[in-house]
């Protein structure tokens, strides 16, 4: 599908936690805060990868279910807000870029596509983050949990992020790890590349995603099969 001169240029859209980004080990560093301030045992980074991808409430929310108490409305409201101020000055102590994501990020935009993110992350800590690893600038919109009025798996969080991108959802890809990324994109109509390697509670396999790759290094490629587009066949 080339670009015409009126069409706005094909967009890849990138979730953030566990598809761009390894950010588990800082996640689970907070919400261990939480618990062991909470008088329950702190959980391993390994063992609970599964439980992030929802946003922090549900993390907070699952890391309590694990240790097999319930939160109040209330009180997971107060512990959302000291997870928030405590992740936010630890936002990379150990997080980085999965391997290839930079190398992607250039073909895709020598290419012609634009790029953006759709997290479930709040705003600004996703501006921050994707500044501190050194790619914040590559995106036309990067919009968080807290942008819209919705959210993930909420379809318009995904077409308002294109459409604050400039781009159009007849000529998007999602780019995602989890059942939460694969439901907004099949939900809003489009095409959904999954990695492996993030944080899911399924095999990404089972959610019939329509492409998975196992690196970065195959996501031109899957992208372009997919029919978003670009001016060139890079």
């Amino acid at each position: 599908m080339p670009a015409s001169a009126h069409a706005p240029a094909p967009i890849v859209v990138f979730d953030l936690d566990g598809t761009l980004a390894e950010t588990a080990g800082d996640l689970i560093a907070t919400l261990n805060v939480i618990l062991t301030r909470e008088g329950l045992p702190a959980v391993d980074v390994a063992q609970a990868r599964e439980l992030i991808g929802a946003g922090a409430r549900a993390l907070i929310e699952r890391g309590f279910a694990a240790a097999g108490r319930e939160l109040a409305p209330d009180r997971l409201d107060a512990l959302f807000r000291v997870f928030i101020a405590h992740y936010g000055q630890h936002l990379c102590d150990a997080s980085h870029l999965f391997p290839g994501v930079e190398a992607a990020l250039d073909r895709l935009e020598q290419a012609g596509y634009r790029l953006a993110v759709c997290t479930n992350k709040p705003e600004s800590h996703s501006i921050r983050l994707l500044d501190l690893l050194g790619i914040g600038g590559r995106f036309a919109a990067i919009c968080g949990r807290d942008t819209f009025p919705y959210f993930k798996p909420d379809p318009r969080h995904l077409t308002e992020t294109i459409a604050r991108a400039g781009g159009d959802p007849a000529r998007a890809v999602m780019v995602g790890d989890s059942r939460t990324d694969i439901a907004t994109a099949k939900a809003a109509g489009v095409p959904v590349v999954a990695v492996p390697f993030g944080y899911t509670d399924v095999p990404v396999e089972d959610l019939d995603p329509d492409v998975v790759i196992e690196h970065f290094d195959a996501l031109y490629d899957a992208v372009a099969r997919l029919g978003a587009g670009a001016r060139s066949a890079a």
